[in-house]
């Protein structure tokens, strides 16, 4: 099956090409360094022997943000140290350009696609000591390729769904393989590791959700539309998927029964769908903006479609409730879920629907300490969010301090196992 594998990814190289000009022309993709997925010539390199090399694989947004605090860490310890971080999506790429500027040894490309001799020729172009990948990205090419030329290579905040699960276990041989590879596995919740332990994997461990370690500088947070947010009753749908557009209109539609002056703020997971959404709120006669990037919140306006990356925290620094999307829809029932993480922080009232499988030990805290509610219709989140906006101004008091000390206790404890793992050669200890 694994000489199948590169066999098929390596005759479907030219159709990859196509694929992504057809997304460049969608804007899916990035304009300017989209090659840096296809062709070798766009690799770049930034290799020095001085240094050692470790290499970052977060493909979206949330997995990328989640490995900031450990790049934080290690950058502070080891001055020997240069770190590759490569993303997958144009959104991500976008959050890596403004937030790794402030490092001058992390560099950022976007991560070329699983085909043999393009991993090849990016592993001799940057010659990483060590690899990391986050989440769920396993690539057998990648895998099988850092294997042959002796790279220490780990799985951080490692999910593996039981859908995912069990399509690996149809080829059982190839996925001990493939997974016997690894050298460390941090997982990112018990379930995975009790699959890892069926495989009967070295090394597995399960140290939280590295996406509690987040930290949030509350002053750092620039709204140029604070004093109308400030002042203004309304409501915040995060992260939202084509089929919750309705949802959320519904609920608008709800809430203006009882408060006239409702404003809904629509921030959708992709971008590129504003339009779609507000042709549909205006089917139902409501005033519609697409806010721009600083752009001023005109006062007529009964609904807002965020059209630009990396606000969330923006606005759930002045929402008292948020409805995270991802949540309600069925299909995606197996990788259900945003990131709640940052709204909690914010102190924010939480909502979500039944499918959320990619956060739910978090869910499981939150709504144990209502932070969060599960709702599973616009019926039951315009009730919610009627009684939440009675008193509009006035969030909750605060977040426990419990979920704060989780994230560090993650952290710390995603250091040391780390420790081990980069300092075979090297005994510095990273916490000092």
């Amino acid at each position: 099956m694994i000489l199948a594998y590169r066999v098929l990814t390596t005759f479907l190289y030219p159709f990859l090409i196509i694929l992504v000009y057809f997304r460049k022309f969608l804007k899916k993709e990035d304009p300017k360094r989209f090659k840096e997925k296809i062709f070798t010539s766009h690799f770049g390199t930034a290799k020095n022997s001085n240094f050692r090399l470790v290499w970052f694989h977060a493909a979206s947004i949330g997995e990328f943000k989640s490995i900031i605090p450990i790049i934080n860490q290690l950058n502070h310890v080891h001055k020997n140290f240069r770190f590759l971080v490569t993303t997958s999506t144009f959104s991500s790429g976008k959050i890596a350009d403004l937030e790794l500027k402030k490092f001058n040894n992390v560099f950022h490309r976007y991560c070329p696609f699983d085909v043999p001799f393009l991993i090849d020729s990016f592993l001799n172009t940057w010659k990483p000591n060590k690899i990391f990948l986050v989440d769920s990205e396993i690539w057998p090419n990648l895998i099988l390729k850092a294997k042959k030329y002796g790279i220490p290579i780990a799985l951080i905040n490692a999910r593996l769904t039981s859908k995912s699960f069990n399509k690996w276990m149809i080829f059982p041989n190839m996925a001990k393989k493939i997974f016997g590879i690894f050298d460390l596995f941090i997982c990112a919740n018990i379930d995975t590791k009790k699959k890892f332990e069926i495989l009967k994997l070295k090394n597995v461990h399960y140290k939280g959700n590295l996406k509690l370690i987040d930290r949030i500088d509350e002053e750092k947070i620039i709204n140029p539309n604070e004093a109308t947010l400030i002042k203004s009753r309304f409501w915040f749908a995060a992260s939202t998927h084509k089929e919750e557009d309705i949802l959320c209109i519904k609920t608008h539609l709800n809430l203006k029964e009882k408060f006239k002056d409702i404003l809904t703020i629509i921030a959708p997971r992709h971008i590129e769908r504003a339009n779609q959404i507000k042709k549909l709120s205006e089917k139902f006669n409501l005033k519609t903006q697409i806010l721009n990037k600083d752009e001023k919140i005109h006062n007529d306006k009964e609904v807002l479609i965020i059209n630009h990356f990396g606000v969330l925290q923006n606005y759930f620094k002045y929402a008292k409730s948020v409805f995270i999307g991802k949540s309600t829809i069925k299909k995606l029932k197996e990788v259900g879920g945003q990131n709640p993480i940052e709204a909690a922080k914010l102190n924010c009232k939480i909502y979500h629907g039944p499918y959320v499988y990619n956060f739910s030990e978090i869910y499981d805290v939150f709504n144990s300490k209502n932070i969060s509610k599960q709702v599973n219709d616009h019926e039951e989140l315009s009730k919610n969010l009627a009684k939440d906006l009675e008193n509009p101004y006035k969030k909750n008091s605060s977040t426990p301090e419990s979920i704060k000390n989780l994230g560090q206790e993650t952290l710390n404890d995603t250091i040391r196992l780390l420790g081990d793992f980069l300092n075979d050669d090297d005994k510095t200890e990273i916490l000092g």
